[in-house]
């Protein structure tokens, strides 16, 4: 399928998934290395299978920087839109033969690991050219230290996509300060939210929770909705007919979730 097609109405984008192919380097520090293969014959083979008719490689942090797969998929499939992890000092040139090829965004994959210094030369050179591309900077971090990422990215104006909620604290509900930090940045124009990954979380009542205070909050505009396909670490437990369903029981309402694919598909696809 072209991304070039007219949109129907009924379009549906997932915009959190991992592909890679066999005897992939794995990352010095990969928390998880599967002993097996995901494909992007297989992915877009589980797409058709749901009706749904794009979606976002998003970069794994089991690989580092090795992008390889992912762009060459990108390169075949322009279904396909994809996010990338990068070395800081990453020159323009990289960077707009990625732009060419698919790629929207850098990843920062930040949990559990010290936060970088986003004033640096080589981080804030990144932003700027990121900003520079209509490209943007794609974070996973955990919700205590979400503000603190976001106020370092603020200065260069880059746009921001926050992956699996933001991951909220449920104890702390709806003022968790990093849930409040995620809607200033939408309110902002800075930010959007990936309601992804919510399986991971055993009580969906939370997760419709937030899914359903982010909608009132900054309304559909601002979110996206993603798998996390193959779910690394929870293979086996779920499917992606089930994630499309969770999302269902989240936001009941049928218009609400089809104008969250369309704002998908102008963010990623336009």
């Amino acid at each position: 399928m072209s991304a070039e097609v007219q949109m129907s109405a009924e379009v549906q984008v997932d915009t959190h998934a991992h592909i890679w192919g066999a005897a992939m380097p794995f990352w010095s520090r990969a928390w998880k290395r599967p002993d097996y293969a995901y494909t992007v014959e297989t992915y877009l083979d589980t797409l058709d299978a749901n009706g749904v008719d794009f979606a976002v490689i998003a970069a794994a942090s089991l690989f580092g920087t090795y992008n390889d797969y992912v762009i060459r998929a990108l390169r075949q499939h322009r279904r396909l839109r994809g996010t990338v992890i990068v070395d800081p000092e990453i020159g323009m040139y990289d960077l707009e033969g990625m732009r060419r090829d698919g790629v929207v965004g850098v990843r920062l994959q930040l949990f559990h690991t010290d936060l970088p210094d986003f004033a640096a030369d080589g981080y804030n050179r990144l932003f700027h050219r990121l900003r520079d591309m209509d490209m943007h900077v794609h974070v996973n971090v955990e919700a205590h230290r979400l503000p603190s990422v976001l106020d370092g990215l603020r200065p260069s104006g880059v746009k921001v996509v926050i992956d699996h909620f933001g991951w909220p604290d449920a104890e702390k509900g709806l003022d968790c300060p990093g849930f409040q930090a995620a809607v200033r940045a939408c309110q902002d124009g800075m930010a959007w939210v990936k309601l992804s990954g919510g399986f991971r979380r055993p009580d969906q009542d939370i997760a419709r929770m937030f899914a359903q205070a982010y909608v009132e909050r900054v309304g559909t505009e601002r979110l996206f909705w993603g798998s996390d396909a193959p779910f690394v670490g929870a293979e086996g437990t779920v499917t992606h007919r089930q994630t499309l369903d969770q999302l269902g029981y989240w936001l009941p309402d049928a218009a609400v979730r089809a104008a969250i694919h369309r704002s998908a598909h102008d963010f990623y696809f336009a």
